[in-house]
């Protein structure tokens, strides 16, 4: 017997006001955990001068809370699935075709990058890769946790409400514009990097919406953020020691 049919994105069965709650849970997540890792990095006296793993540790608690009182209000209030109501279906034997999709959709992105002259920034992001440490950190959380929770955040949750709302293609388009503004402090807010992470999120939206699953964005976001980790990688005369 087939297992429950996922549910169809265009039909959410939460509304605009469970978005808002779970935007505005979104800052006491943050400051919980910020003050949680403060206090943990303090006690054991772990030190402050690499900020990769204190940042990545705060990120993983931040998103823990944040996504448990998602749990609670699709579980609680409605009485359904966490994982299924935010379409995250297993791609199954489609795995490496949606990872491969995200290694194009980033060589893509990395040619256009090119012809807009995208500027090589100081940004924030840079200075975070203090040693080869926090450069492996960031990879593994850019190929794993990271694409997990923003799919399920952006594609899972804000998506279906606003394709539902506006159609298919306004719907993700706009939900890819919050997403890239996500990422604006990462990148100076350099309008041409914010433009090409646009790109990147109509790219993961449109995998969700052809395939129905988060899980599959997720996938594709992840062989995305691995090009160009696997770029740096080559680029090993500017890694730091």
């Amino acid at each position: 017997m087939s297992g429950p049919a996922v549910l169809s994105e265009d039909r959410p069965f939460w509304g605009y006001g469970d978005l808002a709650l779970f935007l505005m849970a979104g800052v006491p997540a943050l400051v919980a955990a910020g003050i949680l890792v403060r206090t943990l990095f303090s006690l054991l006296g772990w030190p402050w001068e690499a900020r990769a793993p204190q940042l990545l540790a705060g990120q993983l608690l931040a998103y823990g809370f944040w996504f448990g009182f998602l749990y609670a209000l699709l579980r609680v209030k409605y009485r359904r699935p966490f994982w299924r109501s935010l379409g995250w279906v297993d791609p199954g034997s489609q795995f490496w075709e949606r990872l491969l999709l995200g290694v194009g959709l980033a060589l893509g992105v990395a040619v256009l990058g090119g012809l807009l002259r995208t500027p090589n920034l100081d940004t924030p992001m840079k200075r975070l890769l203090s040693d080869r440490a926090s450069v492996w950190l960031i990879g593994a959380a850019a190929a794993t946790i990271g694409p997990a929770c923003e799919e399920l955040a952006f594609r899972g949750f804000v998506q279906p409400l606003l394709v539902r709302t506006l159609g298919a293609a306004p719907g993700i388009i706009l939900t890819a514009l919050p997403f890239a503004l996500l990422h604006g402090p990462e990148y100076a807010w350099s309008w041409r990097h914010v433009l090409l992470v646009t790109i990147a999120g109509v790219g993961f939206g449109w995998m969700r919406h052809k395939t129905g699953s988060t899980a599959a964005a997720a996938v594709m976001h992840a062989g995305y953020n691995s090009t160009f980790f696997m770029a740096l990688l080559v680029a090993g005369k500017d890694l730091p020691a």
